[in-house]
């Protein structure tokens, strides 16, 4: 039987606290859940450093993976399915696109990308183009298979019907990690009506659009989008910890080109010291292998880096403040001086941070968004850009909160080995 369309003769589920059950049916999806590849993902958390503010954030990009999955099989087989404007042709493709699209995130991606300069969507096209068995499964469909599945992911695949599934303003991506995010964090913010939502939509040449009888349930998921961030992608002890994490490796990429002498010597980051990195010295770092790491460096001689490992290891985390220092900047350039006397290097111990989110695009004139906007499907056929008939949407649309904060570690302002003056001058900048 062609493998392109080998079923399994007993359909497999996962039994999954978001959508009850992840569903697999094609011989293909279930030997790409068995990759090593892919089972690395349950080595990765999916809100990083989320789970030192919310206990329950522990879930794995595997999970989230599955769950996008599963939300694009059902729209697929269920609502598009025998509609003109979908290709039945495309199906397999979409649903390993969905799977896979995150397959090459690193150990608590954001910090590890900035410092090491690393990009998990390059690492992501490596693995199923690479000598890796998520590209043996891919080729079994057809040679040019695993580079169709990397267009979809990287958004260049000529079909943007394909791609609206995974990526856009109302995609399969976000709605699950919206409700798993809510789920395992314990808030409400993240919940919508999304089995209303995937009723509603519509395969069209350009992308998914919404019959305009849905528009209510795509209110509520684009006001769950905008709660969640601020709530809890942008929490501010979430970024304390990203913060202190960041530091930590900033420092021992530091004490590395200097030439230290590691009492446990960082084997899983000399590819990354050294800009030589090998997709299998990249598979093999996770998030397990990072935090023994941190146990180890508690225990060096260089200062700082014990601190901060010891710091993120215990949850001793930074204070923040609300601080601009563009519009502050002499007071900064004060605080960065009155650190630096106290014996604190501002380098790792004053941190300014900025968050910033825009919660629903639209085009408009002069200005070029980032995403597909979200079109309703009108009663007589036309389409009618979202924010042109909701209230709500209209009136967050295009509008970006920008956070400033700065962290610093808590308990300078009472140390009693500093001069209370120096504390004064400190606090009076600060707070």
């Amino acid at each position: 039987m062609n493998y392109a369309n080998a079923k399994l003769q007993e359909e497999k589920v996962f039994k999954d606290p978001v959508h009850r059950y992840v569903h697999v049916r094609d011989q293909a999806i279930w030997d790409l859940v068995g990759t090593r590849e892919f089972q690395r993902l349950r080595r990765i958390r999916q809100l990083g450093t989320t789970y030192l503010v919310f206990h329950g954030a522990e879930h794995s990009r595997f999970n989230h993976s599955l769950g996008v999955y599963e939300i694009v099989r059902r729209i697929i087989d269920d609502v598009f399915k025998g509609r003109p404007e979908w290709d039945e042709g495309e199906r397999l493709l979409v649903l390993c696109a969905a799977l896979l699209h995150d397959l090459g995130h690193g150990p608590f991606s954001h910090a590890f990308e900035n410092v090491f300069e690393t990009d998990h969507e390059q690492f992501t096209r490596e693995i199923l183009l690479g000598d890796t068995e998520v590209n043996e499964v891919l080729r079994r469909v057809a040679v040019d298979f695993p580079e169709k599945v990397a267009q979809v992911i990287e958004k260049t695949y000529p079909n943007e019907l394909v791609v609206s599934l995974i990526s856009s303003q109302i995609d399969a991506d976000r709605m699950d990690y919206l409700q798993r995010d809510a789920y395992y964090t314990g808030v409400s913010y993240g919940h919508f009506d999304m089995e209303r939502i995937m009723r509603v939509m519509r395969p069209r040449a350009n992308g998914v659009v919404i019959k305009e009888s849905g528009m209510h349930a795509v209110e509520d998921y684009i006001m769950s989008r905008y709660q969640m961030y601020l709530q809890i992608y942008f929490h501010p002890v979430s970024r304390s910890a990203e913060v202190v994490l960041n530091n930590i490796l900033k420092r021992v990429k530091q004490l590395r080109a200097e030439g230290y002498w590691f009492k446990y010597d960082p084997q899983h980051f000399l590819p990354f010291f050294e800009g030589m990195v090998t997709l299998e010295d990249y598979l093999a770092l996770d998030e397990s292998i990072m935090l023994t790491y941190f146990q180890f460096w508690m225990k060096e001689d260089d200062a700082i880096l014990s601190d901060l490992s010891r710091r993120f290891v215990n949850r001793k985390l930074f204070q923040y403040v609300n601080f601009d220092p563009h519009e502050r900047r002499e007071d900064f350039e004060e605080l960065q001086r009155l650190f630096t006397e106290v014996g604190l290097d501002p380098n790792y111990y004053l941190v300014h941070d900025s968050t910033s989110d825009l919660p629903y695009d639209f085009y408009k004139p002069g200005h070029e968004s980032t995403k597909r906007p979200i079109f309703l499907l009108m009663s007589d056929g036309q389409l009618c850009e979202l924010s042109e008939k909701s209230l709500i949407v209209e009136s967050i649309a295009g509008r970006i909160k920008v956070d400033h904060k700065i962290y610093f570690p808590e308990e300078l302002l009472s140390d009693s080995s500093i001069s209370q003056s120096l504390i004064t001058k400190v606090k009076k900048l600060l707070l």
